[in-house]
Formats: C-alpha cells, structure tokens, sequence
C-alpha cells in the first residue's frame, strides 16, 4: 500500500511525504520514519531514470564532450550543470537539518499546515506568470533559484514537485518543461537522501526480520506506479492548471486538522 501511495504522490503536487504520514497514522500502524520513506523513493527514482534516459544519456555524452573541447555551450551540457547547481541547496540543507527531518518537521500540525500553505504557493505561481520561457533559455541563475525551491520540499507537505514546479513557474517557465525539469532535477538530490538513509539508518530499517523485506516490496511498487505517474502529470500539465491539486492539497489539509482535533489520528 505505502510502495502505491508512494508512486502515486511523488511525482504529483500532493506531497508524498504527507500522505506517507497520515496513513500509517489511520490505520494505526505508526509513523515509517523519514529514513524508510527515503529509501522507498528510489524506486520512483529509477522509474524517472527509466523514463528520461535519453535525456539522461544525451546530458552525460554532451557534458564529456565538453569537458574534452572546453565548450560549455551546449543545452545538455547546460542543462547538466543547471541541475548539478540546482541540487546544491537541498543537500547543504537537507544534511543541516537532518535531525529536524526525521522529527520536529514531521509534526501532523506541520504537514497539514505545509500542505495548505504551499498549496497557494503553487497556485500563485500557476496564475500570476507567463510561462513561455523554454527550459533551454534558462541560465545557470535559474537552475539555482529553482533549487532552492526545491529545498523547501524538506518540509513535509510541501511536496518537492509541486515546490520545484513553482520555482519553475516562477522563472516564467512552460508548463511542460516545468514538470520535465523538475523531475530531471529530482534524481540527484533524492538518490543522494536514499543512499544516505539507507547507510546511516540501515540498523533501524532493518530491526525486524520484515523490514528489509518490507522495504524492497515498497521500492519495487513505487517505481511502477511512478513510471505511470510521471506519463499522467507530463499529460495532465500541458492542458490544465493546477487548481486541481490545489484544491485537494487545502482539502486534505484541513481534513488531517480535523482528524487529530477529534483524536481519530495522532500526532
């Protein structure tokens, strides 16, 4: 169930995070840990590798070129570097606020606020710019300030696309491109997290004779679905807005509010 609601939400603007929160806390299966939810989100990981790996692979060729020839003008190799620049800010922070992460941050109050508050955001940056900017037109600036805002995505409820898209809508971006660069964006700065989750914490992840188990099943699941998921929001984006999600994002936050103020969940 975790593995699916994973690949679901991640690629969409609803904040994984939350929904990975909220329903253990339903069922009464407790909070998995930031560290579980790390890992698992390298399954959607790969499905995005899989996905642009023609991107990927037109990047990697054009950045060795240009390190042999020392011309740096190319769109791919630009957009390498854009996406190296754009994932310095959550790894500086991510690695600050570690602590905060895997405990304060994962407040119930917080997340349901995360998602109500960032939803306006992202409603915000959907009606109020212009959205006509190619990514190839972007510059090094943009990729920086793009990553900021995907920092943002370390709060829970935030959502890191829906944060990144934002950024992205900001900068005058197309709908499109905004959704392909934020997922592009995503690869380095989450394998980096599951990788360093699944090292420091792998005593904690593995305590029962289950959990690697467990684990893997979810990662599996959530790659799966989240090749499906990327397909649905690169469709959905091109012709619609974002009121959608963020009327849900509100409605979903309000709910999880009325949830712990009648004790059907906890915090």
């Amino acid at each position: 169930m975790l593995g699916v609601v994973q690949g679901l939400t991640e690629f969409l603007p609803v904040s994984s995070t939350a929904h990975l929160r909220i329903i253990p806390s339903f069922f009464g299966w407790g909070d998995i840990g930031a560290s579980y939810t790390a890992v698992m989100q390298v399954g959607t990981m790969i499905a995005i590798i899989l996905y642009f790996r023609n991107d990927l692979m037109n990047m990697v060729k054009s950045t060795l070129l240009s390190l042999k020839t020392r011309d740096f003008n190319s769109k791919d190799t630009k957009l390498f570097i854009m996406i190296i620049l754009g994932t310095i800010p959550i790894v500086i922070l991510g690695f600050l606020l570690k602590d905060f992460i895997r405990h304060e941050f994962r407040n119930m109050y917080v997340v349901a606020s995360s998602l109500i508050f960032f939803s306006l955001v992202l409603w915000f940056a959907d009606r109020y710019t212009k959205k006509t900017v190619n990514m190839e037109k972007l510059g090094y600036a943009d990729g920086l300030i793009i990553g900021f805002f995907q920092a943002l995505a370390l709060i829970p409820g935030a959502s890191r696309s829906g944060s990144t898209i934002s950024g992205a809508f900001f900068r005058n971006m197309t709908r499109e491109d905004a959704a392909r660069f934020s997922f592009l964006l995503s690869i380095p700065a989450v394998l980096l997290s599951g990788t360093y989750e699944l090292f420091s914490q792998r005593a904690e992840l593995m305590k029962a004779d289950s959990a690697i188990l467990s684990l893997v099943i979810a990662t599996i699941v959530s790659g799966v679905v989240g090749y499906w998921s990327i397909g649905f929001l690169l469709s959905f984006i091109k012709k619609h807005s974002m009121n959608l999600f963020v009327i849900y994002r509100i409605l979903f936050g309000i709910l999880i509010i009325i949830l712990l103020s009648t004790k059907v969940i906890s915090n």
